[in-house]
């Protein structure tokens, strides 16, 4: 399983490198989703807010959004999404030994958008591949929904 994680990091440098480091006006969601990640590893509170469509994330939808657990982690107000995705965060504790890998555009409208996102568990080699959907507010690219990889 190295060998594919080596081989993936070309193809991970090339998109986290074709990415503005300003607001997220790209036409491709998949530098949105990388902008997002890049703003969580930075812990960049400001930034992460221009990625994510807080009324969206805070409506309940099943799934999205919650680790496993007995009920769905809901929540309130978008300072509370901010805090869970930062460093000491439920989901930021997911994800910070993970291998973010943005593949592709599986579906695409012009206003809304599926990504597909790999986390990889480099220890394990274990990968688990999910979508975050996208969509446009104010002609701006906007994560909407995710599901949460959990640790194995």
């Amino acid at each position: 399983m190295r060998k594919v994680s080596v081989l993936l990091a070309p193809a991970i440098f090339l998109i986290v490198a074709g990415c503005s480091s300003g607001p997220n006006t790209s036409s491709d969601p998949t530098k949105v989703v990388v902008q997002m990640f890049r703003a969580i590893e930075n812990n960049d509170r400001d930034k992460l807010a221009h990625y994510l469509d807080f009324p969206a994330l805070m409506t309940p939808t099943g799934s999205d959004y919650a680790l496993n657990m007995d009920t769905a982690r809901l929540f309130t107000n978008p300072e509370a999404i901010l805090d869970d995705l930062l460093p000491g965060g439920k989901t930021y504790e997911a994800w910070k030994d993970l291998q973010k890998i943005v593949n592709k555009v599986i579906s695409q409208s012009p206003d809304s958008a599926l990504v597909e996102v790999t986390f990889n568990n480099k220890q394990t080699g274990r990968a688990y591949r999910t979508t975050f959907g996208l969509d446009k507010v104010n002609d701006v690219w906007k994560v909407y929904s995710f599901n949460v990889p959990t640790s194995e």
